[in-house]
């Protein structure tokens, strides 16, 4: 009999000899008795007994294995989904096809595979948003996959304009599931690969909505991917990266996509334009805009083509959309507002502009600007307010931010010239001194000189 025994990292061998054809007890972590003979315990024999049957038993093996895969490989290209499926966040975390399409994946006949009980084959367009909800929508199967995922996304599909297509007018055109998430290669939307990844949101969009052809029943338009790619926000995200830039989905949602409502637009833009949306809402424009049945935030700046806000948009001339809608013909308040932003805008940037030109020029010289450049610090704040307060379309909330940056400005261009003279004078200072001390230099040669 063996018995237990704690094993060192670096164990003793016993000095104990097993008998001929019995394994080592030292083999399994186990000491003989001295004097004792006899089997190993009963653990050690299980587990020689496992090794044996993964060493001598391929049917077991290959038993296990996926012909559906096998099968597959063979009759596919490298762009099958035999091959594609290696990337699909459901196969890295232990689901096989199977689990999906159902079926005996053991078996090597496909006529025997369709007979197979839970057989489900492959769905049509119409049918995938339930295919994929039997696990989707089901709480407790998902609790035990991926918990963090939500379980309504079938539910927000009905609801959007996909969903009610596919669902209510049975139309095998509309975006379903695998329409954006792809079938075989589905990634987690954080993964570069992945067609739900903020940078490959637009591209995944515009598969549809970008094809003239495609979306030719539909009448809607099919520039909204170009218009994006040129908006401030499209260059933020493809360009530079910036995943914190807004895509497609982040304004019309992404399982209950639809287009926001003219009422609902203030509050989609306000997810990221907290401040605009708040004075917008305290505005006249808030009213005047509802009346009038116009877009809110989308007057002005447009949807899917936004450009980067810029101080010329405000005002009475041509060029600014204050003038699309007011002129000084209309003897509106609005228009001294808008002109009275506007002024207040270039004077504002021009006393920055002024301040900072002279505080480089004082930092050029060596001078101690600190203090100076964090005051201007703070007229780049209010310059920010200013331009954020234009939102309220009044001058109150916006003077008090506009008049703020000015003096502030003033006050750096003061103290930057007060360092720049400071210069001047200690340079001034230097010479007279360099001056004295040479003349008194040459004195002191000559009076020596004399003296010898």
């Amino acid at each position: 009999m063996c018995e237990q025994k704690e094993v060192s990292i670096h164990p003793t061998p016993s000095r104990a000899r097993p008998a001929a054809g019995e394994p080592s007890c030292a083999e399994f972590g186990w000491v003989r008795p001295r004097g004792g003979r006899g089997r190993p315990p009963r653990t050690a024999r299980r587990f020689a007994a496992v090794l044996a049957v993964l060493a001598f038993s391929p049917v077991i093996a290959f038993a296990a294995e996926d012909n559906c895969l096998t099968c597959h490989k063979d009759i596919e290209d490298e762009d099958g989904p035999a091959h594609l499926i290696t990337r699909d966040i459901h196969f890295q975390n232990g689901l096989g096809c199977a689990d999906c399409h159902g079926g005996d994946p053991s078996l090597d006949d496909m006529d025997d595979v369709r007979k197979s009980a839970g057989y489900r084959g492959v769905p049509n367009h119409l049918q995938v948003p339930d295919f994929c909800a039997r696990c989707h929508s089901n709480a407790s199967y998902m609790r035990n996959h991926n918990p963090s995922l939500p379980t309504d996304q079938l539910d927000k599909y009905k609801t959007s304009v996909h969903g009610k297509r596919l669902f209510e007018n049975r139309d095998t055109k509309v975006a379903n599931c695998v329409s954006c998430h792809a079938v075989h290669q589905i990634g987690d939307g954080k993964l570069p690969h992945s067609s739900t990844h903020p940078v490959n949101v637009p591209a995944t969009c515009g598969k549809c909505h970008a094809d003239p052809a495609y979306m030719v029943e539909y009448n809607i338009p099919t520039t909204q991917l170009d218009d994006y790619l040129q908006s401030v926000h499209g260059k933020a995200l493809i360009e530079r990266n910036d995943l914190g830039a807004p895509a497609c989905n982040d304004c019309h949602s992404n399982h209950g996509a639809a287009p926001p409502g003219h009422e609902s637009l203030a509050a989609v833009c306000g997810n990221c334009h907290v401040f605009q949306m708040e004075l917008f809402d305290r505005s006249p424009h808030k009213t005047a805009f509802a009346e009038n049945d116009f877009p809110m935030c989308e007057t002005c700046h447009s949807n899917h083509r936004i450009e980067k806000p810029h101080d010329a948009m405000v005002g009475t001339s041509g060029g600014a959309v204050c003038a699309d809608c007011h002129s000084a013909d209309d003897g509106t308040r609005a228009f001294v507002v808008a002109d009275t932003m506007s002024t207040g805008l270039y004077k504002l940037v021009s006393a920055r502009d002024q301040a900072k030109t002279v505080l480089d020029d004082a930092i050029a010289k060596g001078m101690l600007t600190t203090d100076v450049e964090l005051m201007l610090g703070e007229v780049d704040q209010a310059l920010i307010k200013a331009r954020t307060a234009v939102h309220a379309f009044g001058t109150a909330e916006f003077k008090g931010k506009a008049d703020t940056g000015i003096a502030k400005a003033d006050t750096v261009l003061a103290r930057s010239k007060a360092l720049i003279d400071n210069y001047f004078f200690r340079r001034k200072g230097l010479a007279l001194a360099t001056l004295f001390i040479t003349i008194v230099a040459v004195c002191l040669y000559l009076r020596i000189r004399k003296l010898g």
